[in-house]
C-alpha cells in the first residue's frame, strides 16, 4: 500500500497543473498578441516620422535618369533612398540628383501613375507609395540639377553641349536612349534666386525644364518644391550603389585654379632641393673659411 502511494505521489521537482497555471499560460498568450497591435503600431508610427522628415524610398517611375537611374513605366524600377534633411543646411548645387514636386507651371508627367478606382485600395497605394512599395504619385519627379539662381543656361555649342555662363558643361553621366545623339536646343535664360534649371540624364527621352510649360521660366524648379537629395539606391540589391553627384560645372574651376595650383606643388619640391643643395654648399664654404682663418691664427 505505501508504494502503491508513492508512486501516486508528484515528483518534487514537478509542480502539479491546477487551473490557476493553465489560466497564467493562457493570460500570457493572449497578452502577446495584445501587444503584437501596439508594436506594430510603434513601428508604422516611427516609419511614417522617418519618412516625413528623415528620408524616403521614392520608386523611379520613368526612363528619364537612365544609366543612372533604372525604371520605366510599370516595371520595378530603382529604389532609392532620399534625404530630407540636406536641404535643411544647404541649399541645392549643380549636378545634384534631387526629387521634387511637380512645379504647376509644368504641364506634362512622363508618367502615369496606376491607381485604383476603388478609394481603399488607391488608398493603400499611396500608402505603399510612400514606403518606396508601390510607384509614387505622378507629381513626384527625379531630376539633375544643371544650374541654380543666377547662372545663365543655354543650349547648345558647336560640340552640343550645354553651357553655363556661356562655358561648356562636363557631363559624364548623359545617356544616349535610342535616336540621334543631339541636345535639344533652347534659348538662353537666367535663372532667378530660388529656382533651379534640371535635366534628365537620358538626354533624348526627358521632358524636363527644356519643355516643361513651353520652356524657358515655365520650365524652372522653385527651390521650395525640393523633396530632397537621392543618395543610395537600395533596391534591388544588384544595383546597390550610391546617387553620382558630379558637378559638371568643376571642371572650369579646376581649369583656372586647380592646374596653376597643381603647377605650383610640382615646382615647389625641386626647388625646396635646390634650395637645400645650395644651402649645404654655403654653409660648407664658409665652414672652410672659418677652418682656414683659425689656421692662419695659429
Amino acid at each position: 500500500m505505501d508504494n502503491e502511494d508513492d508512486g501516486d505521489r508528484p515528483e518534487p521537482d514537478q509542480e502539479p497543473v491546477t487551473g490557476r497555471g493553465r489560466r497564467r499560460k493562457n493570460k500570457k498568450q493572449r497578452s502577446f498578441w495584445k501587444e503584437l497591435p501596439i508594436l506594430i503600431g510603434v513601428a508604422l508610427l516611427l516609419a511614417l516620422v522617418i519618412q516625413t522628415f528623415i528620408a524616403r524610398v521614392f520608386v523611379i517611375p520613368s526612363e528619364s535618369m537612365e544609366q543612372t537611374l533604372h525604371g520605366c513605366p510599370g516595371c520595378y524600377g530603382d529604389r532609392v533612398l532620399v534625404d530630407k534633411l540636406v536641404y535643411n543646411f544647404t541649399e541645392p548645387e549643380p549636378g545634384e540628383v534631387i526629387v521634387f514636386e511637380r512645379p504647376s507651371t509644368w504641364n506634362r508627367s512622363e508618367f502615369q501613375a496606376d491607381r485604383s478606382s476603388n478609394g481603399f485600395v488607391s488608398w493603400l497605394q499611396d500608402v505603399g507609395a510612400a514606403f518606396g512599395l508601390a510607384a509614387p504619385d505622378e507629381d513626384d519627379v527625379v531630376k539633375r540639377i544643371v544650374a541654380v539662381g543666377g547662372q545663365r543656361v543655354e543650349c547648345c555649342d558647336d560640340q552640343n553641349r550645354v553651357l553655363v555662363d556661356g562655358k561648356p558643361l562636363d557631363e559624364p553621366y548623359i545617356y544616349w536612349s535610342g535616336g540621334p545623339r543631339e541636345q535639344e536646343p533652347f534659348e538662353p535664360v537666367t535663372v532667378p534666386d530660388g529656382q533651379l534649371w534640371v535635366l534628365g540624364d537620358n538626354r533624348n527621352r526627358s521632358c524636363d525644364s527644356r519643355c516643361q510649360g513651353g520652356g524657358g521660366t515655365n520650365g524652372l524648379v522653385p527651390v521650395d518644391n525640393v523633396i530632397g537629395k537621392a543618395r543610395y539606391i537600395v533596391l534591388p540589391p544588384s544595383r546597390w550603389r550610391g546617387v553620382g553627384d558630379h558637378d559638371p560645372q568643376v571642371t572650369d574651376v579646376a581649369l583656372r585654379f586647380g592646374l596653376p595650383l597643381g603647377v605650383g606643388f610640382a615646382a615647389a619640391f625641386p626647388t625646396l632641393w635646390l634650395g637645400r643643395r645650395v644651402r649645404t654648399a654655403v654653409r660648407s664654404i664658409r665652414s672652410g673659411e672659418s677652418s682656414g682663418s683659425a689656421g692662419d691664427k695659429q
